[in-house]
């Protein structure tokens, strides 16, 4: 029997893989030859993963096995019933639960269902629409939360007739488990922004919005001139909750972050006025809010005296792209 093991017309390997339209892929062999394949059916078995996570030990890309995920060196991670996986290792971690609690992520949620940040959630996709002119772009979320601005960003994409791969991540299992399952068709993992289970240069476009920022690592997972979208509250948001509940309020420090690496493209700020016009809303938004961990007790009652809350909101959008286009 020959042995022809090493011999590359016989066990030809691919020297570089692309992806084409509607799921094909294109690998070019180290023996000349080019060969097309239609991924779909894997993808629908669950074979691979639509979005490019890593292994957050080793770096090396996971791919969908049964009920869980792993990498060529064999560590294995678990889907949650819900869909979501676990990607953030024991040392990650600063406390037991990390990130968000029930409280904050349930008063998020409640919130936002009702559309009061609707018009921050339409500047967001408008600004990625902008800068994305391919047709399956690749976002991700880093600080996703309950996947309020994640599931809109996808949806407004594949109303322009795109079909994007869309992930987010964040360090709260409670939010990540909520976001996998009110937004389906979107990959969402339990990870930090400051070590994140993605692929190097892998990424169309990232946003960061109210999340703790590493721009370290949104730099390593954009593809050279990918776009970064930073969203950051003004210097006067929520004013009026804030001298409702404060004897001394203070307004918010803005300053326009310089990141190494990136090009900034456009400061696009949006305002508006919120009519608050019951008490369970009121709560919900102070209780989503840095504000509210950080309140007295005695501040706390204040907010839960109040029945009608006018109050300005006002963001800021920074649109980056990553140098080296």
């Amino acid at each position: 029997m020959c042995d022809n093991k090493f011999d590359p017309r016989f066990y030809p390997e691919v020297y570089q893989a692309v992806a084409g339209k509607d799921y094909t892929v294109y690998a070019y062999m180290n023996d000349g030859s080019v060969r097309k394949f239609d991924v779909k059916p894997l993808i629908k078995k669950g074979g691979v993963f639509m979005f490019p996570l890593c292994c957050p030990k080793c770096g090396l890309p996971l791919k969908k096995e049964g009920n869980g995920c792993q990498c060529s060196e064999g560590h294995r991670y678990d889907l949650a019933r819900s869909g979501y996986v676990n990607l953030l290792l024991a040392n990650g971690k600063h406390s037991l639960q990390p990130g968000d609690d029930k409280r904050m992520v349930r008063a998020r949620r409640l919130f936002l269902e009702k559309g009061y940040y609707e018009p921050f959630r339409r500047a967001v996709c408008q600004k990625a629409l902008e800068r994305l002119p391919m047709e399956r772009p690749v976002v991700l979320d880093a600080g996703c939360g309950e996947g309020y601005y994640t599931g809109g960003l996808a949806q407004a994409l594949k109303e322009r007739g795109k079909d994007p791969m869309a992930a987010g991540v964040d360090i709260s299992k409670i939010a990540a488990d909520q976001a996998a399952k009110a937004h389906k068709g979107i990959q969402f993992a339990v990870g930090s922004v400051f070590h994140l289970p993605v692929l190097e240069a892998s990424c169309d476009l990232a946003m960061n919005l109210f999340a703790p920022l590493c721009a370290g690592e949104i730099l390593r997972v954009l593809k050279p001139g990918g776009v970064f979208l930073l969203g950051v509250p003004d210097r006067r948001h929520l004013w009026q909750l804030k001298q409702a509940v404060y004897r001394e309020p203070y307004e918010n420090e803005l300053k326009e972050p310089e990141l190494p690496g990136f090009s900034l493209l456009e400061d696009y700020p949006v305002k508006d006025w919120l009519l608050l016009d019951n008490n369970e809303d009121i709560q919900n938004l102070f209780q989503m809010t840095p504000y509210y961990y950080k309140t007295s007790r005695q501040d706390q009652e204040r907010a839960e005296r109040l029945e009608t809350l006018k109050t300005q909101v006002e963001f800021r959008v920074f649109v980056y792209r990553k140098q080296g286009a």
